[in-house]
């Protein structure tokens, strides 16, 4: 089994630090492996599950200078569909109308996406190849990245075609939560503490009549 993501990052110069760190035999066994699930270029069900739980997340694209740029893309969780075995796409809503990512898909079409779940600890890899579609040009594809929730006006649909993705180990990866993500675990706590805070009342109005 092939294992696209090494085939397109582990370079000449990545494989020689890789030699000169002691750590190449064991990347080679790795991207040999026939029974590894890890990485590759079909979307899976846990894949697709994870890019669809996704409230935001990084895109780097290259510049015509060659400089790297990198964003943040977000918006509703789910924005970012799987529309195929290899496709994902969202609508690109106006922003600062800067369009530096718009204007580099223009001149490289290569991209990488980096994918955080903070909570679990969990960041899956994509490398790509963006295309810009009009949303004259894709009415279908529009009605399936739009949702209710989104805050803005769409003005182009972004659709990446998988070259090659990875699941990164949870190492130094921070634990992080949302207010959305926190707020059940909230609730309870707030509850409780208005309970006992009318409770502090009740007795505090007690005492005062015995006085």
């Amino acid at each position: 089994m092939t294992y696209p993501f090494a085939d397109i990052l582990f370079t000449d110069d990545v494989k020689q630090l890789q030699t000169d760190a002691g750590s190449r035999e064991g990347y080679e066994k790795m991207v040999t492996r026939s029974d590894r699930q890890q990485g590759g270029q079909t979307i899976g069900v846990d894949e697709k599950a994870f890019i669809e739980a996704r409230d935001g997340f990084y895109q780097a694209s290259i510049s015509s200078s060659g400089w790297p740029y990198l964003q943040f893309r977000g918006g509703p969780a789910g924005f970012a569909k799987v529309t195929g075995e290899r496709t994902i796409a969202w609508a690109d809503l106006r922003g600062n109308r800067q369009y530096i990512s718009a204007g580099n898909l223009h001149h490289e079409d290569r991209v990488a996406l980096f994918m955080m779940d903070y909570p679990n600890r969990s960041r899956l890899k994509i490398l790509g190849r963006a295309k810009i579609l009009t949303l004259e040009d894709a009415p279908d594809l529009l009605e399936q990245v739009a949702t209710p929730e989104m805050n803005g006006r769409a003005e182009r649909i972004i659709e990446v075609t998988v070259e090659a993705f990875d699941w990164n180990c949870p190492a130094h990866i921070p634990q992080r939560f949302t207010v959305s993500e926190l707020d059940p675990h909230l609730g309870p706590l707030r509850d409780h503490i208005a309970k006992l805070e009318a409770e502090n009342l009740w007795l505090n109005a007690r005492l005062d009549a015995k006085e």
